[in-house]
């Protein structure tokens, strides 16, 4: 390639990264901005009605609340989306999300001394032994029927220890894009400095009904829970488990998820309901007594059937950014197909993920590989009438008639576009090395 061409190449390749790096971005990638959407940064109650509208429950005392539909992740109302508070047992939804699919449900477990150490003071219990052996998918049953702390500390030592989950529950909030959420303790247990939103828990709410377990295990009303020995038979003893969510088995559609209380957070509650095949999830923080955050999660969901096709949403619930399974491979479990893959979670809302490059951007580049092209073109042609000069020299010289021409580089086979590729391929080599 001729000096001149080279310079060209390297110009248009500069050029194209002076674009792309100046490229105003897509809508919505302000990092300034709040995660799925400008409204739920506000304070207020947030909802924008439509014609024939119900409207929303007048009793709603939640210090923070959200209803969602969770196919379209479409937020339909809320009220202090992303308030920081403490989450209660409702953290035990991302522990579930991020532990539930590393072992299997027909796993057994020896239950150590250690295991059941450091359990906070008034924990809720399932009421696991020490010495004795469980079924993993036991464990999980008294993580959510029974809120169990000892069951939560077993399958995080299980995970590599307290430390180890706590950290990779973080980072799986971060994948959410659970951005108030800050982990300290993998069960939920008043700690300093643990919080999370009625936005993010829903985002838990959401991930973690993906996954068939999960599901199950949150949805299921009754359990038999193994017990300790019997001191007379030597034989392993059972005891019936009842799920502590209320509005299990109560309220029309119900499929879970996770209930909360304690002394900090109040009480807590995620649910998520299915009518008409559509599913909505709900979302109540610390409302002024304990009782009234069943109720009103259920006017929410009331609320939010009714206003089916009626509101136009508020915000939304944004997408998992775990990368995505190779298409030739079977998903991993737990993961969303068709999730976007992301170096790192946005504050911007779903539709805008997975644009890495704006119009301004995608111009750039086609500028630049025609450049490339032309130049590339260019060069060719004067190796080409160097060549046909060079012949009519000798021809004249030896008055011998002219040998056939070679064919053209342009000609009908594919010789010329393979070398014109390759010095494509070379030129942009050349300029990327120039970055």
């Amino acid at each position: 390639m001729s000096p001149h061409a080279g310079r060209l190449a390297a110009a248009s390749a500069v050029s194209l990264l002076v674009l792309v790096a100046t490229a105003p971005a897509a809508a919505g990638q302000d990092s300034a901005s709040v995660v799925g959407g400008e409204r739920l940064g506000r304070p207020a109650v947030q909802v924008a009605p439509l014609a024939g509208a119900p409207a929303l429950p007048t009793a709603l005392s939640g210090r923070s609340w959200l209803v969602a539909d969770a196919g379209t992740g479409e937020v339909l109302a809320a009220q202090n989306a992303h308030l920081p508070l403490p989450p209660a047992s409702t953290l035990k939804m991302l522990f579930a999300d991020t532990v539930m699919t590393k072992f299997d449900r027909a796993d057994v477990h020896q239950v150590t001394q250690a295991e059941l150490a450091d359990l906070g003071v008034g924990s809720s219990l399932v009421g696991v032994k020490e010495n004795l052996p469980y079924r993993v998918e036991d464990l999980w049953r008294g993580v959510f029927l029974s809120s169990g702390n000892d069951a939560v500390h077993v399958l995080a030592h299980m995970n590599g220890g307290i430390a180890r989950t706590v950290a990779e529950m973080q980072a799986r909030a971060n994948t959410l894009q659970a951005r108030d959420t800050k982990v300290v303790s993998p069960d939920g247990y008043d700690m300093d400095g643990q919080v999370s939103s009625a936005y993010d828990l829903t985002l838990f709410a959401r991930a973690g009904l993906r996954i068939p377990d999960f599901r199950s295990y949150c949805s299921t009303r009754t359990a038999h829970f193994p017990g300790g020995l019997d001191k007379v038979t030597g034989q392993r003893t059972s005891f019936d488990i009842a799920n502590t969510d209320r509005l299990l088995g109560k309220y029309p559609g119900l499929i879970g998820v996770k209930n909360g209380y304690t002394t900090n957070a109040g009480a807590t509650f995620t649910g998520a309901a299915e009518r008409d095949g559509r599913t909505l999830l709900v979302t109540v923080m610390h409302p002024e007594a304990q009782g009234k955050v069943y109720d009103e999660a259920a006017s929410l969901l009331d609320w939010g059937f009714a206003a089916a096709g009626k509101v136009q949403p508020v915000g939304q619930l944004v997408d998992d950014t775990a990368p995505v399974t190779a298409p030739d491979a079977p998903d991993a479990p737990g993961t969303p197909a068709g999730t976007a893959p992301a170096a790192g979670a946005r504050p911007h809302a779903a539709q805008d993920e997975g644009h890495d490059l704006g119009p301004a951007a995608w111009t750039a580049a086609a500028l630049g590989a025609a450049l490339v092209l032309w130049a590339a073109g260019r060069t060719a042609a004067r190796r080409r009438r160097g060549a046909v000069a060079q012949a009519t020299d000798t021809a004249t010289a030896t008055a011998k008639p002219a040998a056939p021409a070679a064919p053209s580089t342009q000609g009908s086979t594919g010789t010329g576009r393979r070398r014109l590729a390759r010095r494509t391929r070379a030129l942009v080599h050349a300029a990327r090395t120039r970055r």
